[in-house]
């Protein structure tokens, strides 16, 4: 277990130890840091620092390794990237308050980051919980960006639909749910992404919550695994209370965590977007369907909407290249 640190304001913290991220598989970039109320928000900024300005967000329980190979694309067009962790994700500090955590509190981070960089011109990157995170600093921000880029993400609203999947996975993580119980005791993070991924059936999850019994991955899938495990190692039950706090903050069960109503306005707001947006939907998402994807983008008349067929959820890993291609195509339409 690592030891607990505070900040000057007494915020309970676990920084995880660097070691832990070395030699992680196509992610060699540099860490950069920024101050957030007394805690270290670790950012990717890879590029010319004059080449067009890609922010990149990630969600529940990733980091920016997950958008490594869009950056790695980017970056070889001449592009600037920028990828953060939220705090309590990655190499970010984590708090080990659960109470702490609010999707208000994250946006607060990313706009502080964006302001201390100076960005402008930005072309936005956001899926999961990224989506409702940064789409508030276009809300708020409208002159930094540019171009949006959307892939399987949302934004509350009276009429948004909650698919079953997403409340199944909000109820694994109260007390008594496969998540909530054993989570990182049994199933760490690491092994939870390797069934998002596609690298092993669900049901070797539940034989490792159930009998402890771990398959074998061949290498390179291992070292992914290791990359998303890196930012929890050692860390227990407490260093990981940032991913615990995601799935609790959804806004048909949390609306004050979830910031609900900050979500419906921003929605509401970027009805008036006129500039380019682009979706580009992994179409084997249960939690976020390609049909809803569809139904937003309807609303802009500029959209474009593409598939990518056979990816799930976190499409940026599996098929982090075809996106670039996706969006790069589409920038130059």
């Amino acid at each position: 277990m690592s030891q607990v640190m505070q900040t000057s304001e007494g915020i309970p913290f676990i920084r995880t130890d660097d070691r832990h991220f070395a030699g992680l598989p196509d992610f060699d970039f540099a860490p950069q840091y920024m101050s957030f109320e007394g805690l270290r928000l670790h950012y990717v900024d890879e590029g010319p620092r004059d080449g067009p300005v890609a922010l990149l967000m990630h969600g529940m329980p990733t980091w920016s390794f997950l958008n490594r190979h869009i950056i790695a694309a980017l970056v070889a067009k001449g592009y600037r990237c920028i990828a953060a962790d939220h705090i309590g994700f990655g190499r970010s500090d984590k708090v080990t308050d659960e109470g702490w955590y609010s999707i208000a509190r994250h946006t607060a981070a990313h706009r502080q980051l964006i302001e201390t960089l100076d960005l402008t011109g930005i072309t936005l990157f956001c899926q999961d919980w990224g989506g409702p995170i940064s789409l508030a600093q276009v809300a708020a921000m409208p002159q930094r960006f540019d171009r949006l880029v959307i892939m399987n993400t949302w934004l509350h609203h009276e009429s948004y639909d909650y698919t079953p999947a997403l409340r199944t996975w909000n109820a694994g993580w109260k007390p008594g749910g496969v998540f909530g119980d054993n989570v990182p005791e049994k199933l760490s993070i690491g092994w939870f992404m390797m069934v998002a991924l596609g690298h092993m059936p669900a049901r070797e999850m539940f034989g490792i919550v159930q009998a402890g019994i771990y398959p074998q991955l061949d290498d390179a899938v291992a070292e992914i695994r290791r990359a998303y495990d890196a930012p929890f190692e050692g860390l227990g039950r407490a260093g990981v209370a940032g991913p615990r706090r995601f799935p609790l903050s959804l806004p048909f069960d949390n609306p004050v965590g979830g910031n609900a109503e900050g979500q419906a306005a921003d929605f509401e707001t970027l009805l008036s977007w006129d500039r380019p947006i682009h979706f580009i939907w992994a179409n084997r998402d249960d939690v976020f369907t390609e049909g809803w994807g569809r139904a937003w983008a309807a609303r802009y008349p500029q959209a474009t909407f593409d598939v990518v067929d056979g990816a799930g959820h976190f499409l940026q890993d599996t098929h982090g290249q075809l996106v670039a291609e996706l969006f790069l195509k589409a920038a130059q339409g």
